[in-house]
């Protein structure tokens, strides 16, 4: 009996040892279930917040890709419309030349016809032959080859980079044409020169005298847009708004290369305009690109954009024109190309001025 009570007793000894083990070690199991928890959770919000800053990353590359996009839209939009412009003033730049040399060709076979006539009608007065007076229409006929001959040695002259003795000769053929095609390009080639001579303000004015006196002339489009550029350069926003609202309001313009810049150009300073009001931090100007047909006017080459203004064009610039405000009436002044200057012009047209019985001839 004594036994069996001892026996009893260690056993209740040994299970109470088991359960305080069995206890021991269920707290450790917590306490390194709780550890690996917090492990877990820890790693969690690390790996949250590197995928957090990756997915801003890829949303800010995602948006500057898409900018870019949009720039890169806009640019090709303004290249097919320069494309487009050029593409329609070559092909009726081609028809104009086809037309003027038609009209030459008939002109000269006239006055070949007229010479004759001319020649068996002179008389002898005190022994040297004098030629009866031409009519208006020979006149007319060796007034525009004159005028032709001495346009294309000023347009030669401009691309040697002699601008003030282009000006000179362009000048000559407008106060000599006064009206029509050849009387607006050389206006509008009398612009260009002071444009690469850097006198800006005088060429503003040439270029706006020729828009009024040319309302519907074949340079009212590319000489507005021109005006446009200028004032942009300039960031004289009103006034390239107003040249590219006159663009698209003129009817000469609504099928021209300008009329589809002018609108995206517009637009885009409308759209800066508004984000301005709303406080954005934007550009001050919209710059007014110039494409390649600047310079098409008669199949001439286009001219150089960051031509180097000779040392004699500073002198014209003190003297250029007043009277260019009113082209339909008298020509810039003379003193912006003075004789020295407009001597070789003159001698290389003098062959137009000779009898037409020998022009055709040779």
């Amino acid at each position: 009996m004594k036994r069996l009570v001892l026996g009893m007793i260690a056993a209740s000894i040994a299970l109470t040892g088991c359960s305080k083990i069995t206890m021991l070690r269920t707290e450790e199991m917590k306490a390194v279930g709780s550890d690996v928890q917090v492990a877990v959770l820890s790693n969690l919000d690390t790996t949250v917040q590197i995928l957090s800053a990756q997915n801003d990353s890829l949303r800010a590359v995602l948006d500057s890709l898409k900018a870019e996009q949009a720039a890169a839209a806009l640019v090709q939009k303004r290249l097919m419309a320069e494309v487009t412009m050029l593409s329609r003033r070559m092909g009726d730049e081609s028809e104009r030349n086809d037309s003027r040399q038609e009209e030459i060709i008939y002109r000269l076979d006239m006055l070949l016809g007229k010479s004759d006539k001319i020649l068996a009608k002179k008389v002898v007065v005190s022994g040297a032959a004098a030629p009866v007076p031409m009519d208006s229409i020979e006149r007319e006929a060796e007034k525009l080859v004159e005028a032709e001959a001495l346009f294309n040695t000023a347009r030669s002259d401009y691309h040697r980079g002699e601008y003030k003795l282009a000006y000179s000769g362009f000048k000559q053929v407008y106060e000599q044409m006064k009206t029509g095609e050849l009387a607006e390009n050389s206006l509008y080639w009398m612009a260009l020169c002071l444009i690469d001579a850097n006198q800006l303000d005088k060429a503003k004015k040439v270029f706006a005298a020729l828009a009024d006196a040319f309302p519907e002339g074949q340079k009212t489009c590319t000489t507005m847009f021109k005006l446009a550029a200028i004032y942009s350069a300039e960031c004289d926003i009103e006034m390239q708004k107003a040249y590219l609202q006159k663009i698209l309001n003129s009817k000469t313009c609504s099928a021209s290369g300008e009329f589809e810049q002018a609108a995206e150009i517009l637009q885009e300073i409308l759209e800066k305009e508004e984000k301005k009001a709303a406080g954005e931090p934007v550009d001050a100007c919209v710059s007014t690109v110039v494409g390649p047909a600047d310079s098409a006017a008669s199949g001439a080459a286009p001219a150089p954009a960051t031509a180097p203004a000779p040392a004699a064009a500073s002198t014209e610039a003190n003297s250029a024109p007043a009277e260019a405000t009113a082209p339909a009436v008298t020509a810039p002044a003379a003193e912006a190309a003075p004789a020295s200057s407009a001597a070789p012009a003159a001698t290389e047209a003098k062959p137009a001025e000779t009898a037409p019985a020998t022009a055709p001839a040779k």
